[in-house]
């Protein structure tokens, strides 16, 4: 196991054990081009959205995008953090403009539900909720109390 494999495989375990702190002092260990590798910035971005850091979170989902542009997980979380910052309307524009990639993600539709259901867009926000269910029907109790959606009673 290479240096950076044992610093990756070390951040993990203090993230699981929510020492937060402690992961990021790992990543921060890797030589700077090792951590913008996308597993690590994904990691990265994880655990600054774990402890609501939205701003840092974004930064760092940003620099995801701009290293793997291909790849739906980045655009989800930087949408994500956008709308945690109250930037729901930027978040929206965030997904939409995202890789083709990502209209096969539940989530993109889950979260694109939630974000036209906070701008009062209620047909919309059904429209996409039923996209996501069809994708992954096990959202459907996370639904069910997720404050963004109330309006649509689930």
């Amino acid at each position: 196991m290479s240096a950076t494999d044992q610093i990756i495989l070390a951040a993990q375990g203090y993230f699981e054990l929510e020492m937060h702190g402690d992961a990021i002092a790992e990543l921060d260990k890797l030589p700077l081009d090792e951590q913008i590798r996308p597993d690590v910035l994904e990691m990265r971005v994880l655990i600054l959205m774990k402890d609501n850091l939205w701003r840092e979170a974004f930064l760092a989902s940003e620099k995801l995008c701009a290293v793997a542009p291909e790849v739906p997980i980045g655009f989800i979380h930087a949408a994500y953090c956008l709308h945690e910052m109250g930037r729901t309307r930027e978040a929206k524009e965030w997904l939409l403009e995202g890789p083709a990639a990502l209209v096969n993600e539940a989530t993109y539709h889950y979260n694109l539900a939630c974000y036209e259901c906070v701008l009062g867009h209620f047909e919309v926000a059904r429209a996409y909720l039923q996209a996501s269910l069809s994708l992954d029907e096990k959202l459907r109790d996370f639904a069910a109390t997720d404050p963004d959606l109330k309006p649509l009673h689930i």
